[in-house]
């Protein structure tokens, strides 16, 4: 078994361009202050790091840099849990329906243009490989995009061979990304998510396969995803903790109506029947959870993710930090019923049992 570490948080939901949430140490002075162990840090926020920098082709330059940003964040008492590329990931496959909103994610000189924007996204992946093993960081979160989510739930019906063809090419864009993960010695963490080819167990798995099994390939786990698909995301451990390397806390909670359930009716997130809440406010068993992940002994970093449309940041951070705390299981080293003890005795065994 191990104890899972934190508690961390996702800085990207609290940037702003008021302080403390406009800097770097601003921000850590902030999470530090509030009890946090941890930053996840987007690496879309040049101002938290310049990943032209941390991933730079000059080893020493980028070493240099990552040294500088590791100390820098060290000195609020605090550590980097994991980089962020959520955003640059999901521009490595995007559906041409979607291409005008995505596009927002991009710089000013990719709009307009998916060819050069993906293009972009995957070097930024890239990059963020190199600058997490400058960093120490073993794990990197990411999304996957997608290229198929307009058909979950299809009308009219797949024709033969659309979903292999589509994972086939999702895992074309990304195995290039994920041999320079393995180059790195860097697990490449996909958060399990609905809107991405990869958001449940099945998806996971059918992209697992059209890799190869490729060994970089691991989930950033999220139960409040799986609430709002009603998954059942305490067996979804079960099945995949040897792949779980980074973890979100996030609450979220699900109330059909006899007017909208799963698909939320073109609802805003107030009013749908599946919405996220701040840390125990929701519906998530996180003390299974945190049973769960300890058991299995998964090493990875307790995240909390703010997103909430009733609580506002501010608040759901302050109760972030303990109640995290208040979940961490301690491993145990001892076994309880252990009292017997000694060596094999094999004549001893005989006895016992009567033989």
């Amino acid at each position: 078994m191990k104890t899972v570490k934190g508690p961390g948080v996702f800085l990207a939901q609290f940037v702003d361009h008021k302080a403390p949430f406009n800097s770097l140490e601003g921000l850590c002075e902030w999470a530090s202050s509030l009890g946090y162990k941890g930053i996840q840090i987007p690496t879309t926020e040049n101002f938290l790091i310049e990943l032209e920098k941390a991933g730079s082709t000059d080893e020493t330059e980028g070493q240099e840099y990552c040294d500088a940003l590791k100390e820098k964040i060290g000195a609020y008492g605090l550590e980097i849990t994991e980089l962020s590329t959520h955003l640059q990931g999901q521009l490595v496959a995007v559906h041409p329906a979607y291409d005008i909103m995505f596009d927002n994610f991009a710089p000013k000189a990719y709009k307009n243009n998916p060819k050069a924007r993906t293009e972009w996204a995957v070097d930024q992946v890239k990059k963020a490989a190199k600058a997490s093993r400058r960093l120490g960081l073993k794990a990197h979160a990411t999304f996957s995009g997608s290229l198929l989510w307009h058909t979950a739930h299809p009308w009219p019906q797949r024709p033969q061979g659309l979903v292999e063809m589509g994972f086939d090419e999702l895992a074309k864009r990304w195995k290039p990304i994920l041999d320079t993960y393995d180059e790195n010695g860097v697990d490449l963490c996909y958060e399990i998510h609905p809107g991405e080819d990869l958001h449940d167990g099945d998806t996971f798995e059918r992209f697992l396969k059209a890799t190869g099994n490729h060994k970089r390939i691991n989930i950033l786990y999220d139960p409040s995803h799986f609430v709002l698909q009603q998954l059942d995301y305490i067996a979804y451990i079960d099945h995949y903790h040897e792949f779980i390397k980074a973890f979100h806390v996030k609450d979220a909670e699900f109330n059909p109506t006899g007017k909208k359930g799963t698909f939320g009716g073109y609802n805003d997130w107030i009013d749908r029947a599946g919405r996220y809440r701040s840390l125990g406010d929701g519906q998530v068993d996180f003390k299974t959870i945190f049973s769960k992940l300890t058991q299995y002994g998964c090493d990875v970093w307790a995240v909390m993710e703010w997103e909430c449309c009733i609580k506002s940041p501010e608040q759901g951070a302050r109760e972030g930090a303990p109640f995290i705390q208040q979940h961490i299981i301690e491993a145990t080293e001892k076994a309880f019923d252990n009292f017997a003890g000694g060596d094999v005795d094999k004549d001893k065994l005989t006895r016992i049992l009567g033989l």
